[in-house]
C-alpha cells in the first residue's frame, strides 16, 4: 500500500537540495522524535551514500536501483520499498520523477 499522507508531523520548510537540484527533500519529525524525509528525484543517474540504514519507499513514479557490492539493477515503483544498509551507498537511475519517503534507522 502506498503512503499518501503523513499526519501529525513537523516539517522542515527549508529543502535539502542535492545533485544540483536533481534531488529535493524535506525533513519531517514525528511526535516521538522519529525522523524521515519526503522528496523527489528528477530524471538522472546518481549515487547516494548512507550513514544510518534507510528504507526507501516509492510513493509515485519509479526508479531502478543497485545496492553497493551488487551487480543487479532492480525496479521500484509505487508501493515498493528497498532497504539500504548503513555506511553504504546505492546507485539510482530515474527516467520519470521518483517520489519517495526515506525512513531512517
Amino acid at each position: 500500500m502506498t503512503t499518501e499522507t503523513i499526519d501529525g508531523v513537523s516539517v522542515t520548510t527549508q529543502a535539502n537540495v542535492y545533485f544540483d537540484g536533481k534531488c529535493v527533500s524535506h525533513g519531517i519529525t514525528f511526535p516521538d522524535g522519529t525522523k524521515k524525509s519526503v522528496g523527489v528525484v528528477l530524471p538522472a543517474s546518481l549515487t547516494f551514500n548512507t550513514g544510518a540504514p534507510e528504507i526507501m519507499e516509492c510513493v509515485a513514479g519509479g526508479c531502478e536501483y543497485k545496492l553497493a557490492g551488487t551487480d543487479a539493477w532492480l525496479k521500484s515503483g509505487p508501493g515498493d520499498k528497498f532497504h539500504v544498509p548503513g555506511n553504504s551507498s546505492f546507485d539510482i537511475r530515474v527516467s520519470e520523477a521518483y517520489h519517495y519517503i526515506c525512513h531512517f534507522g
